[in-house]
């Protein structure tokens, strides 16, 4: 591991050789300039500990706009720094993204995160996670409308961000014989989900296997000190650490800026997460910049900052155009199921591109009530073959798994989601010890694509 000293002290001295890798006083981070100074109209919270456990690199700040609302929908912007610096959030971006999410109605959260010298990859990813769980659990204190959360990053923040937007519902991430805990357990939120419904990359690495390799001048490389080894050999490590890897079809809506003249991080790295969300079919933009660099006025310029703007809006507006209200079951006045659609939640069933599930009244989509631990399936949807309804688990959480199966053949993806819509755990096995007592639904897909919704009560 590399002592902070000469992280600091290389990355200060390649500023001057090709366009810096850390920020110091507001110069350059990764390859280009962030830029300090404040965000216009915001009432702003500074150095709120997110793990509760006293540390620098533990911190956020807050920019609440000073239009009143009632609650105001969420980005958290990350700093570049070659993942070489644990307190910049003083510094990411201010005055120029985070201004223009903060003038679009859109509370900001900056976050610090561990440097590769306090601790090596994934532990960088557990601290953006538990910044998403901070901003949920912490809804009312702040004002922050959690139905919409969103993360965005520049350079080594967009390749934390890119990480954290895919890899919603994974525990686990592999590569070969290599296991790495895509979630951790830091701060005290641990039961909220770390899932977020949109991402703003700028001039992000994405693989980082595959990227060209920024040299620490004769003593490895950045990626290398991220990772806590070098490149040769070591494939599954990096790749773990990949975001084009973890590309599903669930991830939420992503959009790429990159400069066409980017030195630092070559373009190809957001060409290849666009490729590869594309193949999944995931609701993506790539925007080339031409004549940017890494960072800087032309990245950063009115029009980009309005695209991104506008692709968050556009995000927004899907999700709760496609969010479906079902009548609620007697006794229970919450039970609002997953939206049709939604990046978090369960698209039409197959055969039928359009299916909604039935309007008001109609009696046969009445769930079971709170409270009721019977597990239901759904009416087949149109063009899907029927089902067999099976027999209702008895309250036992351990029978709900069984009695979802007998209706769920072959490997499955399961999602579990709030009564409101919330997804809290997106896994290959269901495992309802993870679940506080309460009532779920579960969205079970099949590898055919077969989508099947059940109401769970876990005692």
């Amino acid at each position: 591991m590399i002592p902070k000293k000469i992280v600091g002290a290389v990355a200060l001295s390649l500023f001057f050789q090709v366009s810096a890798f850390a920020q110091f006083g507001g110069m350059g981070g990764f390859g280009g300039p962030q830029g300090g100074g404040s965000v216009p109209n915001a009432d702003k919270t500074a150095d709120v500990n997110y793990a509760n456990d006293g540390k620098t690199y533990h911190t956020l700040d807050i920019y609440i706009p000073q239009e009143a609302k009632e609650s105001y929908p969420v980005v958290i912007h990350t700093y570049g720094s070659a993942w070489s610096m644990n307190n910049m959030k003083g510094s990411a971006d201010l005055s120029t993204i985070c201004a223009a999410y903060v003038k679009a109605g859109y509370a900001v959260v900056t976050p610090n995160h561990r440097s590769a010298s306090d601790g090596i990859y994934p532990a960088q990813l557990h601290d953006i996670k538990a910044v998403v769980r901070f901003v949920r659990g912490n809804a009312a204190k702040y004002k922050f409308d959690t139905t919409f959360i969103a993360v965005s990053g520049f350079s080594s923040g967009g390749h934390l961000s890119s990480l954290t937007a895919t890899t919603c519902g994974l525990k686990e991430g592999k590569s070969g014989s290599v296991t790495v805990d895509l979630v951790g357990d830091l701060g005290e939120f641990t039961s909220f989900s770390s899932c977020v419904d949109g991402a703003v990359l700028w001039s992000p690495p994405t693989d980082i296997y595959t990227m060209n390799p920024i040299s620490m001048g004769g003593s490895g490389t950045m990626e290398g000190a991220f990772i806590g080894v070098e490149r040769e050999g070591n494939k599954d490590k990096w790749m773990v650490a990949s975001s084009p890897y973890y590309a599903s079809d669930d991830d939420p809506p992503v959009i790429m800026f990159h400069g066409t003249s980017d030195n630092v991080v070559n373009i190809e790295q957001s060409q290849e997460l666009y490729d590869s969300l594309k193949k999944h079919n995931v609701v993506t933009e790539f925007v080339k910049v031409s004549g940017g660099s890494h960072g800087g006025d032309k990245m950063n310029s009115t029009e980009n900052l309005n695209k991104a703007v506008e692709f968050l809006n556009k995000a927004r507006e899907a999700k709760a155009a496609a969010a479906v209200t079902t009548p609620p079951a007697t006794g229970d006045s919450t039970t609002t199921p997953p939206a049709t659609g939604d990046s978090t939640t369960t698209p039409p069933a197959t055969g039928d591109s359009t299916t909604t599930p039935p309007a008001t009244g109609d009696s046969t989509t009445t769930p079971p009530a709170t409270g009721d631990s019977s597990v239901t399936a759904p009416p087949p949807a149109t063009g899907d073959s029927a089902v067999t309804t099976p027999p209702p688990a008895t309250g036992d959480s351990s029978e709900a798994l069984p009695a979802l199966r007998s209706v769920v053949s072959g490997p499955a993806t399961y999602k579990v989601f709030s009564l409101n819509g919330t997804l809290l755990m997106k896994s290959s096995t269901l495992d309802l010890s993870r679940l506080n007592p309460g009532v779920y639904y579960v969205v079970a897909t099949t590898r055919e694509g077969t989508r099947r919704t059940f109401r769970i009560a876990k005692p």
